[in-house]
């Protein structure tokens, strides 16, 4: 493995979806009792674990393929690596975005890398990846 990134969501997001989940639990003790609430809890509970795991991303790039959350692709059809601040990020996932890019990125996240691709079977000109550490990444990609 010679770069690996796990971003997580950060624990004010979490909080705050909880707090709106334990809104939702008091209105359901409120109007129809203890029981229901007690399993509106519960559900909650169980419903902010699988939000902090699914919204995870995980970049890795190793010998042969470069992995992005879901995507894959092999590291002889990747172009140029560009390593993005948030101005550059902020404007390639809103107004100057191509449709036919593939997206992953995280909104608590402001940086990231744009990823050219050079594969002629595919239609997709590039992707656009959030990143803590867009330079590194950049340049493990275009070495």
């Amino acid at each position: 493995m010679r770069f690996r990134e796990v971003i997580r969501a950060p624990f004010w997001l979490l909080a705050f979806i909880y707090f709106l989940f334990m809104s939702l639990v008091v209105a359901v003790w409120a109007a129809v009792g203890n029981q229901p609430a007690l399993v509106t809890w519960v559900v909650s509970t169980i419903l902010i674990v699988l939000i902090a795991l699914k919204s995870t991303l995980v970049i890795e790039v190793d010998e042969n393929d470069f992995r992005a959350g879901p995507a894959h692709i092999e590291l002889k059809y990747l172009g140029l690596v560009t390593a993005l601040d948030s101005k550059e990020m902020g404007r390639l996932r809103t107004r100057d975005a191509d449709p036919a890019s593939f997206l992953i990125f995280r909104f608590w996240r402001s940086t990231g890398v744009k990823v050219e691709i050079n594969d002629p079977r595919d239609q997709t000109p590039y992707w656009l990846i959030t990143s803590k550490r867009s330079k590194e990444l950049a340049e493990i990609l275009n070495s």
